[in-house]
């Protein structure tokens, strides 16, 4: 079986505009350089074959509830090595360095007098305080829609159809 071909710079482009909405931004992701980016993601937008693939690809993106989840887990949980790294190097790191850093943890970075760099972490205790209100709240909906289901023997629709 040949080896399955990673992802065009025009797909990848692609995936990050249905999740950024930034013509630029996204282009920057998908590998174009900078003084070209927003040139190269509107040529991407011209072709109606991409267009196609950025609604399919909104179409399938996770509901905001799932996203806020997703992102109070990684404050809660995620690594804070690439920002300890930021902090304790002795040098600038390259913008390309910077660039591959995990820094989703930071809420600030600014530098000091004196040369130095002040990096401020999420609070991850306020996330995962967070997370657990999340939880509970789940928890209660379907702890209500389970009373409701018991007491009138109609299953109760969650989708909010009609």
């Amino acid at each position: 079986m040949p080896e399955e071909k990673a992802l065009s710079r025009e797909k990848l482009f692609c995936c990050w505009y249905s999740r950024l909405g930034s013509v630029q931004e996204a282009a920057r992701l998908a590998g174009f350089p900078e003084d070209t980016a927003l040139a190269e993601g509107l040529r991407i937008l011209e072709s109606a074959r991409y267009r196609r693939y950025i609604n399919k690809l909104s179409k399938c993106s996770m509901p905001a509830a799932e996203l806020v989840r997703t992102g109070l887990e990684r404050l809660a949980f995620g690594s804070a090595s690439d920002a300890a790294a930021l902090v304790f190097s002795e040098s600038m790191p390259s913008p390309e360095s910077i660039a591959r850093m995990d820094l989703f943890n930071v809420s600030e970075i600014k530098r000091v007098k004196g040369g130095g760099v002040e990096v401020k972490l999420f609070d991850r205790q306020k996330a995962l305080e967070k997370l657990y209100e999340q939880a509970c709240g789940a928890d209660s909906l379907c702890a209500a829609d389970n009373l409701i289901e018991a007491l009138t023997g109609m299953e109760v629709n969650t989708d909010n159809e009609v």
